[in-house]
């Protein structure tokens, strides 16, 4: 497997970074008043034209317009961003909900296209593609010993719906090689992980980010969670970088009674546009948990906030992240965006929970690397909060503006401090690709085995805990796992019963003994 590990801690912040900048936003369709005519308008214009026509060497003019465009933004606020055609299109299909494709879960291994899972019920699992499967040919081009890029490799396997496509696979635990052809259909991309019981009438939504499809298939699971003899309920945000804040303000509207403020925004003119509860909530009298943690940002924010500022409910976990600010999304034509700050939104009663940014981006992003290093992730009274911005809930509770929720219930990280790094390991994807050789090595390992049967086998041995530290000393990775052995015991348990079984498993096992979850039922 080629990754370059010694930087993966870095990336699997960066990936979360960049969910926050472009989670939670709110796009108006149709909408295209930007075309303002100023000098310093047609000054950039004629001067682009003159580098382009006069210019003694050739330059690459599309990368002299990103860079002047991201120099723009960049003096503007750091959630105010330029999205290159190569990255919007994989961004809007996130938030759209679904895709066209053959459905299934891969990573370059071995410079090979290898199948983690095919998704459950897509295209590819009806036609006989199993896990470890290796992609020879894709009709007729050649998938392996190529250094290949993934948006290569998606563009190949993705088509128009019901087209059909040819995969030549080898599959190792046969020893043989297969021709399957695939019908391409729609594939979802789910926004809600889970929707169960932690006991006879907890339940619990796991939700990831807040796309087009959100509230549907939170309601879904709501629906069901309730028919099971749910009374009480958990929401996760934990990790979510928001998204579309209609989305959250629907789910809000399930828990908060009629004409209850939900959330208001205020515009540059000063203009207010305030969002209000209906009668259609489904769940106004349960109980109610939010979890949330220093990822948790935007239309997450905007939750949360409802549901603390009205009372109905309590916050678990960590302080949020702290974006309170709303965009509106500019599309071009060579499949560019752009991602403009167009308001502030504040919670019911009037805060705003935007970290600030006048010091600069870098400064800004770097404020997150500070609670690792002040303690704030391990004791609440280090978190620092401006007395100035103090607000009070309908009841009289205390809240606070100016960066982020700050929750009713805190919990600190469950690694010690110094190994928050190993937090975030454990939920990147570096954990399943150590799974999958694992299970590729031999799959016979647990064939046959009843759920009950596997976790007792897993639970009893610390062969793949070792193999584990091993797996990233190997891949650079100055990283020891020894003071949080459970904690690294459980999330690979959990990851062999995702490829081996399904999502609900993984759930299943990994909120066991989840610090945020036991808070919240030993308080039930």
């Amino acid at each position: 497997m080629k990754i370059n590990s010694n930087y993966l801690p870095i990336l699997v912040f960066a990936a979360i970074a960049f969910g926050i900048l472009v989670g939670g936003w709110v796009n108006f369709p149709g909408e295209d008043h930007f075309l303002v005519k100023n000098i310093s308008k047609n000054k950039l214009n004629k001067l682009l034209d003159f580098i382009d026509n006069e210019y003694v060497d050739s330059v690459n003019s599309d990368s002299i317009m990103k860079y002047t465009i991201d120099n723009i933004l960049g003096q503007l606020d750091p959630h105010s961003i330029y999205i290159p055609p190569s990255e919007q299109e994989q961004v809007a299909e996130s938030m759209k909900g679904d895709f066209v494709g053959i459905g299934v879960n891969f990573y370059m291994y071995n410079d090979s296209v290898a199948i983690i899972k095919p998704i459950e019920n897509g295209p590819s699992e009806k036609a006989g593609i199993k896990a470890g499967d290796r992609i020879l040919y894709a009709d007729k081009t050649k998938m392996f010993g190529r250094k290949l890029p993934n948006d290569s490799l998606f563009a190949k396997l993705k088509g128009k719906e019901g087209s059909e496509i040819v995969l030549t696979v080898y599959r190792k635990s046969e020893n043989r090689k297969l021709k399957i052809k695939i019908k391409r259909g729609i594939v979802p991309i789910k926004s809600v992980d889970a929707a169960l019981l932690l006991d006879a009438t907890t339940g619990y939504i796991k939700i990831n980010r807040f796309a087009e499809t959100t509230y549907n298939e939170f309601k879904i699971g709501l629906d069901n969670l309730k028919k099971q003899g749910a009374k009480s309920l958990v929401i996760d945000l934990r990790d979510n970088g928001g998204g579309y804040m209609e989305e959250a303000i629907s789910i809000a509207d399930e828990f908060l009674k009629d004409k209850q403020l939900i959330v208001f925004t205020k515009n540059k003119k000063g203009t207010i546009d305030k969002t209000f509860a209906t009668k259609k909530g489904s769940f106004e009298t349960g109980k109610v948990v939010i979890l949330i943690n220093e990822n948790s940002a935007s239309a997450s924010e905007i939750l949360a906030g409802a549901i603390q500022d009205n009372d109905r409910g309590t916050i678990v976990g960590r302080r949020s992240f702290g974006k309170g600010l709303v965009q509106r999304e500019m599309d071009f034509s060579d499949g560019s965006a752009v991602r403009l700050t167009i308001a502030r939104y504040y919670t019911p009663t009037g805060r705003s929970i935007q970290k600030p940014y006048s010091k600069g981006n870098e400064d800004y992003s770097k404020e997150s690397e500070l609670r690792f290093k002040n303690g704030e992730l391990y004791n609440k009274d280090s978190i620092k909060t401006t007395k100035t911005l103090k607000y009070k809930t309908p009841k009289g509770r205390i809240v606070y503006g100016g960066g982020g929720i700050v929750p009713d219930i805190f919990v600190p990280l469950e690694v010690d401090h110094g190994n928050e790094h190993t937090t975030y390991l454990l939920q990147s994807g570096f954990v399943g690709h150590f799974v999958f050789e694992q299970l590729d090595r031999d799959r016979n390992t647990f064939k046959g085995l009843s759920f009950e049967q596997f976790k007792a086998k897993i639970n009893a041995t610390n062969l793949y805990f070792n193999a584990f530290q091993k797996y990233i000393f190997k891949n650079g990775m100055d990283l020891k796992l020894d003071k949080n052995k459970a904690l690294v015991k459980r999330y690979l348990s959990a990851e062999f019963a995702r490829q081996l079984y399904n999502e609900g498993k993984y759930y299943e096992i990994v909120l066991k003994d989840d610090a945020m979850i036991n808070k919240v039922l030993k308080k039930g």
